[in-house]
């Protein structure tokens, strides 16, 4: 008898893309808590030493007089994210292109919930930190994680309807591509002309592999891995190449549905023609039958959603663990924790993730109810936005991301930054759980939100 690990069980029913993703995110957002709570306890052990030593350890890679050198820590949050920003990249196509976000009359109310819960919190961060050492911390707040909210709501099963789970994701989806397009125009110190133009050019040559129907991931992997170093070398964080790649990658099929469905039909059929043999064998015809019948279902599948479906589990059980190890791990001295909180940057991102995200994605969603210019989510009520918005506070990975980026070699500020993450992130979860399981009303009901 085969035994499977939990997700490989789950991944072996019959699961639609898009609950491919969800059972995705959610394996994200379980194995992300663990290593940040494994984090903590690293960094406030008498460990703790080790733990941070560990990370700042320098790999090398020479060629000749070229050296590139850089400590774990650093690998990890320009290396490894890449491939996290990667998936990203693929997951903005999809929607894009075929999911949520393909029909606008669907997609207007997720697009303008993302905005107001990007806009507010930069704005109530901003009014806390003008004019001090923190105010270019104004993108850490924009952020949502993904992963740990899907997450959230994923666990609340039954109570909430399939198309608040759509909303969330294509709010979270958008809010991805926003905090991409912050850290590119506004978290880059100096740009170096030469490798952009490099970096330039590379895209141009992923660009023509797509339009001359390459449809083989390594020639992207290889020209990537160069777009990839050029952005390293520019000064425009290197992260930023993963998205750029991933809107190179064929998302098109070669055969169309329909094609697919008859061809495949009469290809059973004539594998139906052949007689069995008396130990089961397979006539040589059958296995070319076989051979044509799995060419069609790569032929109907594409090669955008076929990486994303495959590096999803990657991606969860080890690039975000590791970035999680490398940037979660904080130690608290709780005398002082007190004074942490109230200092301008935890306390401006503790104010724009919890407050400024309510008053972005519910603020923002309730108004464009009411003038009619989006709708609600089927079979959901303003209740139930409301707690979801609560999620959309819960920013971690990239808030954490964007918070390193905002207060390069400024530790002080950094811890601050976090405090105020883990903080807000672990009160939006809960609250938004809370409210959503006990206190949120479905749409068969008339309350005071509604």
């Amino acid at each position: 008898m085969k035994l499977y690990a939990p997700w490989e069980k789950a991944f072996n029913k019959l699961f639609t893309p898009f609950e491919h993703f969800l059972h995705a995110q959610t394996t994200t957002g379980l194995v992300l808590m663990a290593t940040t709570v494994l984090a903590l306890i690293l960094a406030n052990s008498p460990l703790s030493e080790i733990y941070s030593n560990f990370f700042h350890i320098t790999i090398d890679f020479n060629v000749g007089s070229w050296r590139l050198s850089h400590t774990i820590h650093h690998w990890i949050n320009d290396g490894l994210m890449a491939i996290f920003f990667f998936m990203i990249g693929l997951e903005i196509k999809g929607e894009v292109l075929s999911g949520e976000l393909s029909n606008i009359k669907a997609a207007i109310l997720p697009i303008l919930a993302a905005i107001g819960g990007m806009v507010f919190p930069a704005l109530i961060y901003l009014y806390i930190n003008m004019g001090l050492d923190g105010v270019s911390g104004w993108g850490i707040p924009m952020a949502t994680d993904i992963a740990f909210a899907i997450g959230v709501l994923v666990l609340l099963g039954k109570r909430v309807p399939r198309s608040l789970v759509a909303f969330l994701v294509a709010l979270a989806i958008v809010d991805d591509l926003g905090a991409v397009l912050v850290i590119a125009l506004f978290y880059t110190e100096q740009i170096q002309a030469i490798p952009l133009m490099l970096a330039g050019e590379t895209f141009l040559i992923m660009i023509l592999l797509n339009r001359f129907g390459i449809r083989t991931i390594l020639p992207y992997f290889i020209v990537g891995l160069f777009l990839w170093f050029f952005m390293l070398e520019s000064g425009v964080h290197a992260t930023i190449a993963g998205v750029i790649a991933a809107m190179t990658i064929p998302s098109k099929p070669r055969r169309t549905a329909l094609d697919f469905s008859k061809h495949t039909k009469n290809m059973l059929d004539e594998y139906d023609s052949y007689p069995v043999g008396t130990d089961n064998s397979l006539h040589s015809k059958q296995k070319a039958i076989l051979a044509n019948i799995k060419h069609s279902i790569d032929e109907v599948g594409t090669p955008a959603a076929k990486l994303e479906h495959d590096l999803h589990l990657p991606v969860a059980l080890v690039v975000i663990p590791l970035f999680a190890l490398a940037n979660a791990g904080i130690a608290i001295d709780f005398g002082s924790i007190g004074s942490t909180i109230t200092q301008p940057v935890s306390f401006g991102i503790m104010a724009g993730l919890i407050l400024g995200k309510v008053l972005g994605i519910f603020g923002v969603s309730w108004v464009a109810v009411k003038l009619k210019i989006a709708k609600l989510p089927q079979d959901s009520s303003m209740s139930q936005v409301f707690g979801v918005a609560f999620l959309g506070g819960i920013g971690f990975t990239m808030s954490i991301f964007v918070a390193d980026l905002a207060f390069i070699d400024n530790e002080q500020l950094i811890f601050q930054a976090k405090v105020g993450i883990l903080i807000a992130s672990a009160f939006a979860g809960v609250f938004g759980y809370l409210w959503l399981r006990y206190i949120a009303k479905n749409s068969d009901t008339t309350d005071g939100l509604k």
